[in-house]
């Protein structure tokens, strides 16, 4: 999901750890399609291992407040498979070219 940080405790949701929110408006505007892993081991030569794999995300920018993902950071370090590793920000890749890519998307 997409969501604009605001600053705001009406938009706290307790627990992003699970995935995605699917309750009110978050979750009802879904695409799906087939991609590949994120980050910028892969690119256009090196492909991911793992196959098929698809993807779901919601069309829809939500709001969502801060505290929410201070929460999400202190449930991730309180995980027993400590993730205090993965609190940084990722880098993204490229897309992938046009020639390379699924020919199957759907529209609504």
């Amino acid at each position: 999901q997409v969501y604009t940080i605001v600053n705001d405790e009406t938009y706290y949701y307790p627990d992003l750890m699970r995935g995605m929110i699917v309750q009110g408006d978050y979750g009802k505007d879904i695409a799906k399609y087939t991609g590949s892993t994120t980050g910028t081991s892969r690119d256009n030569e090196i492909c991911s291992r793992y196959t098929p794999i698809t993807w779901q995300v919601d069309r829809e920018c939500h709001l969502i407040s801060a505290s929410s993902f201070d929460k999400l950071c202190a449930d991730m370090k309180a995980q027993r498979d400590d993730m205090s590793s993965d609190l940084h920000a990722h880098g993204s890749r490229e897309l992938v070219a046009d020639h390379l890519a699924a020919n199957n998307q759907m529209d609504k």
